[in-house]
C-alpha cells in the first residue's frame, strides 16, 4: 500500500536529491573538474561522518538500511529523511521510493550542488559557472532518465544571456521537464529585460515552465537586521547557517519582486504561452500580491512612459501562468477562498525534513469541507495544466499497466 490514497491522483510539485560530494565534479567537462568545488554540506543536518560513510559504501546505503527503508511502507514519509532516505541520491533505490509513496509525477530539484552556479558572486567567472550549471544538468538528466515518475528539473543562471541560450538549447535535448532560475538579478539585469526575450521566447515554445525555488536567492539576510543587542541568533537547525526567524519571516519579498518585475517588465505579456511556479517559498504573499500587482497595473504604470498597455490584469496573467506551493503549516484553504484555487500546487518536499511527517494529511486539515474540484486542482490539475505532457505520458504507463 502506498503513502498516498489511491482515489484521486497525486502529483508532486517538489521533491529532492542529496548529492553527494563528487555529483559536480563525476559530470564536468575534464579541462575544468579540478576547479568545480565538492558539495558541501557543513550547513545542513546531515554530518561530515554520514557522507564519509556512505562514500566509503561505495556510494550507497547499505542493503540493511535499505532494507529497513522498504520496510517502512507507506509510512516512509514519516521516517526517510536527508541523506538516509530511500532513494535521496541513487535513482533505483528512488523508484523504490516512488512506488512506496504513491505520487504519479514527482519533479526532482538538487539541495546544495547549485550554491556556486547560483551565488551572485562577481568572483565567479562565466567559464565556471556555467560548467558547473552543464555538471548538474547533466547528473540530474542521468538520475532521473531510467524512471519516467521523475521529473528532474535543469538549473539555468540568467546572468550571461547568450551562455543561459545555450544552456537552454542543450537541456532541450534531455528529458529534464524544467528549468530553476535564481530569483535575484541577472547579471545586474531585470529578468524582464529586453537581452532575455530571446531566453524566455525559447522556454514559451518548448513548454518548460520556470521555476523559482528557496535557494535561488541568498537565505540569509543582512548582518545588520540581525544585530539586536542579544547576541549570535541560531538557526531553526541550532546552528547559524540556515534559516532563522527573521529570515522566514521576509523569505518571499525576493520572489515577490521577482516575479513583480516580470509582470511589470511585460514578460507575461509578451510571452503568454510562458508558464512557471514558485517551489518551497510559500504561499501566504500570493493573495496580496495579486491585489498588490492589479492596482499598480491600475494607477501607476499608466505614468510609466516605457510601459506599454496590459491586455490582461496582472492576477489574470498570474492565475493563468504561475502555481505555487505553501509550506505544509500555511492555511491552503484559505489561500484558495481569498484568490483562486487555480494558483496552489501540492508538494512534498521529500526527503526533507520541512515537508513534514505526513503533508497530505496537513493539507487535508486546511481544505476541510471544500469541494472535491478544489482539492483536484490542488493535487493534480494545477500541476497539469503546468506540465501537459505529464498527463499524456501518465495515462500511457498506466495502459502499459
Amino acid at each position: 500500500m502506498a503513502y498516498a490514497p489511491s482515489d484521486r491522483p497525486f502529483y508532486d510539485a517538489d521533491s529532492h536529491i542529496m548529492e553527494l560530494p563528487d555529483f559536480l565534479k563525476k559530470y564536468a567537462d575534464p579541462g575544468i573538474r579540478d576547479q568545480i568545488p565538492e558539495v558541501n554540506y557543513n550547513a545542513s543536518l546531515v554530518t561530515d561522518e554520514e557522507v564519509a560513510v556512505i562514500v566509503g559504501q561505495g556510494s550507497r546505503h547499505s542493503e540493511a538500511h535499505i532494507a529497513a527503508q522498504i520496510a517502512l511502507g507507506d509510512r516512509l514519509i514519516e521516517s526517510s529523511k536527508e541523506i538516509q532516505a530511500l532513494g535521496a541520491f541513487e535513482p533505483g533505490d528512488r523508484s523504490k521510493a516512488m512506488d512506496l509513496l504513491g505520487f504519479r509525477k514527482q519533479l526532482v530539484f538538487a539541495t546544495h550542488s547549485v550554491t556556486m552556479p547560483f551565488s551572485p558572486s562577481s568572483k565567479i567567472t562565466p567559464e565556471l559557472r556555467y560548467a558547473a550549471t552543464r555538471a548538474h544538468n547533466r547528473h540530474m538528466a542521468d538520475f532521473c532518465s531510467a524512471d519516467p515518475r521523475l521529473m528532474g528539473v535543469a538549473i539555468i543562471p540568467l546572468d550571461e544571456p547568450a551562455l543561459a541560450i545555450a544552456e537552454l538549447d542543450w537541456v532541450m535535448t534531455t528529458c529534464l521537464k524544467a528549468v530553476w532560475i535564481p530569483h535575484r538579478p541577472c547579471g545586474e539585469r531585470s529578468p524582464g529585460h529586453i537581452d532575455f526575450d530571446p531566453f524566455w521566447a525559447r522556454l514559451s515554445e518548448s513548454g518548460l515552465p520556470f521555476l523559482l525555488h528557496v535557494g535561488g536567492a541568498p537565505l540569509q539576510q543582512a548582518r545588520a537586521w540581525m544585530n539586536n543587542g542579544h547576541g549570535l541568533v541560531k538557526d531553526w537547525m541550532g546552528g547559524g547557517e540556515n534559516l532563522r526567524t527573521k529570515d522566514i519571516a521576509i523569505l518571499h519579498q525576493t520572489p515577490e519582486t521577482f516575479i513583480s518585475v516580470m509582470v511589470i517588465d511585460g514578460v507575461f505579456e509578451r510571452f503568454p504561452a510562458l508558464r512557471g511556479a514558485a517551489v518551497e517559498l510559500g504561499a501566504g504573499w500570493v493573495p496580496e500580491l495579486l491585489t498588490r500587482l492589479d492596482w499598480v497595473a491600475k494607477n501607476w504604470i499608466r505614468a510609466d512612459k516605457g510601459q506599454s498597455p496590459f491586455s490582461r490584469k496582472p492576477s489574470d496573467m498570474l492565475r493563468q501562468q504561475m502555481a505555487f506551493t505553501p509550506f505544509v503549516f500555511e492555511d491552503v484553504g484559505k489561500l484558495v477562498d481569498h484568490s483562486s484555487p487555480d494558483l496552489y500546487l501540492f508538494s512534498s518536499d521529500y526527503p526533507h525534513v520541512e515537508g513534514g511527517r505526513d503533508p497530505i494529511k496537513r493539507f487535508e486539515g486546511f481544505l476541510g469541507d471544500r469541494s472535491d474540484a478544489i482539492r483536484d486542482m490542488f493535487y493534480a490539475e494545477n500541476f497539469l495544466r503546468l506540465f501537459p505532457q505529464a498527463r499524456v505520458e501518465g495515462d500511457r504507463l498506466r495502459a502499459v499497466a
